[in-house]
Parts: structure tokens; C-alpha cells; sequence
């Protein structure tokens, strides 16, 4: 559930908008894992959940109706070496007009230390008419780190155009470029719509599993889905030890069932 509250600029900054961090460290603890370091700020609550395991649960909730225009916003993770963190949010993000034609920014920087696990599992984004929203993923990973991201956006709610909205995600693994993909879509991006991008469909997402146990057993690569016009996924090995899934869907409950069929293939 999302409580939206008054919004104010932060004084610090000539900027308007909303300037936000939150950070989250999680650090282990002999069979658990600890959250010494869980600190919202702006729109960010984070909430802890019931542990599973050895693995630390963190929930984000919005506090306040972001990003619109102008809003700086930033979440920063850290799994420390051994640790096993869980990360979710209550609803989805929602790309807003704001009050100001400066576009939002939505940085996540994601850093895993040796033997740690971290799962990156939002809610999907969504952008609607006339917001303008870049957002970027910054992943570092140690060479024994295990990852799981899994990334959706929707564009435009029902019978509404999208946005502008720009992604970037960007994976180093041992300090080596794993993958970095930029996509454009919404007004003046080229051909966002056409069969080369989207190909009609209005909801687009992806599953990362980094795990070094794909370097003992990679895998193939595999097409699911029959109907295109239903939505298609395609599971493809990186070089590295990494699996990227990519999918497309008329709306986001095709494409959460064909990331769903996915996951456990990868």
C-alpha cells in the first residue's frame, strides 16, 4: 500500500524535486543474517520481513508517490561477505508527470561479497503518460557472489501511452564487464514500438541468475512461449557464469508467468 504524503525539496540542493538514498548492508552472523545498516529516506521505507533461514528479508515501501519529474532517487545494497539478503517492495513503482519537465532519476547500485547471495526482486515499474524517467541497475559482483535480479516494466497503464523511459543495467563480475544493455522507450525513441524492440507488446522484463556453478554446467539456450502474440521469452547463457532471461508480454501477468516458467529452467 502506498501512503502519499506532502512532498518537499530538500534545501541542499538547487534541483527540484526529491533527493533520496536509502542504504541496506546485511552482514553475517553465525547462521543468520543480520541488517545493521537499514536506513530509508524520502519515499524509501524499508521494512524488515521474516527471515528465511540464513537469508534477511527486506521489503521496500513507498512513503510518498515517486519518482515524478525532478526526483533523484537512489537505493544502495550491500551483501557483505556470507551474507544472504532478500530483496522486495509492497507495489509498484509508478513513473509520474512532475511538476517541474526535468526528467527523475531511479539509480540502484547493487555490491556482493565473496560467498554472499542477494535475490533484487521488485514490483514492476511502471511508466505513465508524460513522465520521463531514467533508471539505471549497477551490479558488482565478487567471483564466488550468486546473484538474482529479476526487472519488469510496464508502459502505460490501460488504454494509456507510456512515458519516456530509459534503462540501464550494468553487471561486473570479478571486476570484469558481465553485461551492460541500455533500452529506450516511449516518445523519440527510434522504432521502440516496432518488431525489432517491443513488437506491440507493452510490458517488457528480464531474470539474471549469476551463480558460479554455471561455469561447471551452462546452459543452451531456449525459447518458451508458442504464441508470440502471447508473449515470448528467451533464456540465453552469457559469457561468464550467468544466465539472462528476456521476455515480452502483452501485460505484466503474461510476462510474470513466462518469468516464472523461466527461473527454474535457468
Amino acid at each position: 500500500m502506498t501512503v502519499t504524503v506532502p512532498r518537499t525539496t530538500d534545501t541542499k540542493h538547487t534541483a527540484p524535486g526529491v533527493h533520496a538514498t536509502a542504504r541496506i548492508r546485511a552482514v553475517t552472523s553465525g547462521d543468520t543474517t543480520d541488517l545493521p545498516v537499514l536506513d530509508g529516506d524520502g519515499p524509501f521505507d524499508l521494512r524488515r520481513s521474516r527471515s528465511h533461514g540464513k537469508q534477511a528479508r527486506v521489503c521496500i515501501l513507498g512513503a510518498m508517490s515517486a519518482p515524478l519529474g525532478g526526483d533523484r532517487l537512489r537505493i544502495e545494497a550491500t551483501a557483505e561477505q556470507g551474507a544472504h539478503l532478500h530483496i522486495t517492495s509492497a507495489a509498484a513503482t509508478i513513473a509520474l508527470r512532475g511538476p517541474t519537465p526535468e526528467h527523475a532519476t531511479y539509480d540502484v547500485r547493487l555490491t556482493v561479497a565473496e560467498q554472499a547471495r542477494l535475490h533484487w526482486l521488485p514490483q514492476p515499474l511502471i511508466s505513465t503518460a508524460r513522465s520521463d524517467l531514467h533508471q539505471t541497475c549497477t551490479i558488482d559482483l565478487a567471483p564466488t557472489a550468486r546473484l538474482v535480479l529479476r526487472e519488469e516494466q510496464v508502459l502505460g497503464r490501460a488504454n494509456e501511452l507510456p512515458g519516456r523511459l530509459t534503462t540501464r543495467l550494468t553487471v561486473r563480475h570479478d571486476g570484469h564487464l558481465l553485461l551492460d544493455q541500455q533500452t529506450r522507450y516511449g516518445p523519440d525513441a527510434p522504432a521502440w514500438d516496432g518488431p525489432a524492440v517491443l513488437a506491440g507488446h507493452r510490458a517488457a522484463g528480464h531474470i539474471l541468475i549469476v551463480d558460479p556453478a554455471f561455469e561447471q554446467e551452462p546452459s543452451g539456450v531456449r525459447l518458451l512461449g508458442e504464441d508470440p502474440a502471447q508473449g515470448q521469452a528467451v533464456l540465453t547463457p552469457l559469457t561468464g557464469p550467468a544466465i539472462l532471461v528476456t521476455a515480452l508480454a502483452p501485460d505484466v501477468l503474461r510476462l510474470r508467468r513466462l518469468l516464472d516458467m523461466a527461473h527454474p529452467l535457468a
